[in-house]
């Protein structure tokens, strides 16, 4: 097993030689700027770190992780123009620095290549295993989406129906990337499952604690606009909660006009119903259940804890 720096060197370098065409420069500019962002690059190490774990070299998991972070930035080049925002991993969005037309372009070009990408050098079993769990993920990825879009226009979303909005949004994509590294690995039905809820486990963890940062962390640190989820009144854990406490208060704060004004009634409320702690511990409980997969995985030692480390990591990030 290799370090997370030594898989994050190995990803970067394989973004950097992309086979990117050199024409069409409104096209695929957007691509190259949007992959060249940076950002935590999460699934591809997932996929390359399993199948290290499984005995599997890098060299044979790599395109597979970068069809997946490829798909993983279309998600974040739309999802930017859906939710208006300016400002993503510290730079603007492809959507401010060109326009939205560019931006659902270049997007759609990014789908394609990373389906293209996911599967090259991969033996036919293999592609055709790997496609079939892309294709579903995938489309799991859009419901997840369809459902975020349909909690805004709806007060009465409920606990159970946001956990598996994030569910489709966002764990499932990352069980997906851990499930590819035993595919590519060619193990058994079982170990795929393992580590497909592993990844599951991990991006509801992930995903709540992206929610807690968007409205308390650090804009410096976490490289997008504090408190942007309240001004678009995007149904997330803490306003579901907050709406089901005091939907008398939450509903004024919600209506004031000024931005910074808002942002600060809705988190004073979300403090006063102790929603930080409350969501904190939801986020520990399931990164255990991320670590508790790993029982059923007889990995050895080394393996056990790369996976462990980053799970008990996902619950205390700042960024």
């Amino acid at each position: 097993m290799l370090k997370p720096k030594e898989y994050l060197e190995i990803i970067e370098s394989g973004l950097q030689t992309l086979p990117m065409p050199s024409h069409l420069e409104g096209l695929y500019e957007p691509i190259r700027y949007t992959l060249a962002g940076g950002g935590k690059r999460i699934r591809p190490t997932l996929t390359l770190a399993v199948a290290d774990a499984l005995g599997c070299p890098t060299d044979r998991s790599l395109n597979t992780g970068l069809g997946l972070e490829m798909f993983h930035n279309f998600t974040l080049m739309h999802d930017d123009v859906m939710d208006r925002a300016d400002v993503r991993r510290g730079r603007p969005t492809v959507h401010k620095k060109w326009d939205e037309t560019t931006a659902i372009l270049s997007g759609d070009a990014m789908l394609v290549m990373a389906g293209i990408t996911l599967i090259r050098g991969l033996n036919n079993d293999a592609a055709r295993e790997a496609l079939d769990l892309y294709n579903r993920t995938a489309m799991e990825i859009f419901e997840g989406q369809q459902l975020d879009m349909n909690f805004e226009q709806r007060n009465d979303v409920t606990v159970d129906e946001y956990i598996e909005m994030i569910r489709l949004k966002t764990s499932v994509l990352l069980g997906c990337a851990c499930e590819m590294g035993a595919i590519v690995a060619d193990t058994t039905k079982e170990q795929r499952q393992a580590f497909y809820r592993y990844g599951e486990r991990l991006g509801l963890a992930f995903q709540l604690q992206d929610d807690y940062l968007d409205t308390f962390g650090d804009p410096a640190v976490f490289g997008k606009q504090i408190g942007g989820d309240i001004l678009n009144d995007k149904k997330t854990w803490l306003l579901i909660n907050a709406m089901a406490e005091r939907p008398e208060e939450v509903k004024k704060a919600m209506a004031i006009t000024d931005p910074q004004e808002k942002i600060e009634a809705v988190k004073a409320i979300y403090r006063q119903l102790q929603l930080p702690e409350r969501a904190a511990t939801l986020i520990e409980q399931y990164s255990k259940e991320a670590i508790e997969a790993l029982e059923e995985l007889g990995l050895s030692p080394e393996a056990k804890e790369f996976f462990t480390d980053l799970a008990l990591k996902a619950s205390k990030r700042n960024h």
